[in-house]
């Protein structure tokens, strides 16, 4: 995208047909969609109207989200050739409580939130987590098939 204003956070639509973005050409940032790769009339679709940033594609292929403020908006669609059709946004989530940005969990039904911490202080270790590497191999190890 080259126009004379900030075009950031791409994201494709799960198909990979559409491009979802933040604008500021209207002076503040705003969501919007263009067909990938770029229609012969490169046409575009305003998708939020009150403020949008980080769009996330749902993976039922029929949502976009967003966020505006500390909320997160969602936005139903269908789509039509190279025409992308977007119904009213509505509120998907009232509050992130200060989060800074969000994703959405494979089954569409969760989101992680990206909470900031206190400046100059640790993230409490409240979670641990484990990776398991080569998990065949140490199954294998413990627990051998008698053949």
């Amino acid at each position: 995208m080259t126009d004379q204003f900030a075009e950031t956070a791409p994201k494709f639509s799960p198909d990979g047909r559409w491009l979802a973005y933040e604008s500021n050409e209207t002076g503040r940032t705003e969501i919007y969609v263009r067909a990938f790769p770029a229609a012969a009339q490169g046409g575009k679709w305003p998708i939020s109207n009150g403020g949008g940033a980080l769009p996330v594609w749902s993976p039922n292929g029929r949502e976009l989200l967003y966020q505006s403020g500390d909320q997160i908006m969602s936005v139903e669609y269908t789509t039509t050739g190279n025409v992308f059709s977007a119904a009213k946004s509505r509120v998907w989530l009232m509050s992130m409580g200060g989060a800074q940005g969000f994703d959405i969990a494979p089954d569409g039904k969760r989101l992680i939130v990206f909470m900031p911490t206190a400046a100059g202080t640790a993230p409490k270790a409240e979670h641990t987590v484990g990776f398991v590497q080569n998990f065949f191999d140490e199954l294998r190890r413990r627990a051998p098939i008698s053949k």
